[in-house]
């Protein structure tokens, strides 16, 4: 994309979930599109279906997404390890944050739908201001949540020391917070 720069090609691997992070902006779909395009890698995504109504409708598909009804709950994971396992190729792009106004606790799916799918975990961290987006290495989930996040939140907190989300995600891998939607139970 113009004026932008990916640092480190992404995995040669055909199947994967690309982790797009910091959200802060409507922006950001479209910066890290074009970068990821720009790869060599056909991006899917899902997205928040009220996103793919008209005029929106062709555009969202056409770039490879797909509405998700977060309201609902239900087979999402289920339905994109389906999808992996019937794709021959799959980058699914997911903005683990879960939405621009995060306080930088993830939300779990992103890594539900990567152990369902048994398929790595492909952060990348992406600075609208430099311009500048780096491909960290894949991560393969192991089953201990706390222990894989804390790997992923390493490599942004790495690449964007200053970002304060940051400092809260390696919070919650460290087990201090809680995913968002989640309450900690009370120990008596």
């Amino acid at each position: 994309m113009k004026g932008f720069s990916v640092r480190r090609s992404p995995p040669d691997i055909p199947k994967f979930i690309f982790l797009g992070a910091p959200h802060t902006s409507n922006w950001d779909f479209i910066y890290f599109a074009g970068a990821v395009r720009d790869m060599g890698v056909k991006p899917s995504f899902l997205g928040k279906h009220t996103l793919f109504k008209w005029p929106m409708t062709r555009f969202m598909k056409d770039m490879g997404g797909t509405p998700v009804d977060r309201s609902r709950k239900g087979g999402y994971v289920q339905a994109v390890a389906d999808a992996f396992a019937q794709a021959d190729e799959l980058a699914l792009v997911i903005a683990p944050e879960g939405s621009r106004e995060s306080d930088g606790r993830w939300r779990s799916g992103f890594y539900h739908m990567a152990m369902a799918a048994q398929v790595p975990i492909v952060p990348v961290s992406f600075d609208i201001e430099t311009g500048v987006g780096v491909v960290g290495d894949p991560v393969m989930p192991t089953g201990d949540f706390h222990a894989d996040l804390e790997e992923i939140a390493a490599f942004y907190k790495t690449q964007m020391p200053h970002c304060p989300r940051f400092d809260t995600l390696a919070a919650q891998a460290r087990g201090e917070l809680d995913s968002p939607g989640r309450q900690r139970e009370s120990v008596e």
